[in-house]
């Protein structure tokens, strides 16, 4: 079956950094596009970053110039590095991978991991 398993969530400072992973099985990783998402309480999830399987990478203006998404195809591995974090950015935080071609698409989500940005 599918799975993407994230870690690297909790609790940090206003200003700090985390680092976000998800570990994908059950699908042939290099073909998918990866991305993050984020939905607060009260709110409606979001998209953070993605990163398409050629590489390309997209940001919305609330998230650009201080979160990174990368991803190791050897390791089946997509990240989200967070840097000078604001209370703002408090949210779960899921993992989702998606490919498409013609009329089939391929949606799968992780199981999301908390990110609290708190004094």
């Amino acid at each position: 079956q599918v799975q993407l398993v994230e870690s690297g969530g909790g609790l940090v400072q206003p200003g700090g950094s985390l680092r976000l992973s998800c570990a994908a099985s059950g699908i042939l990783f290099s073909i998918y596009d990866m991305g993050w998402y984020r939905q607060a309480p009260g709110k409606q999830r979001e998209l953070v970053a993605v990163i398409t399987s050629g590489g390309n990478t997209n940001y919305p203006d609330s998230v650009k110039g201080r979160f990174t998404i990368s991803r190791d195809n050897a390791k089946n591995t997509v990240y989200l590095q967070m840097n000078t974090l604001k209370p703002e950015d408090t949210a779960v935080y899921y993992c989702n991978a998606n490919w498409r071609l013609f009329t089939t698409q391929n949606d799968y989500w992780g199981q999301g991991t908390q990110v609290t940005v708190s004094s």
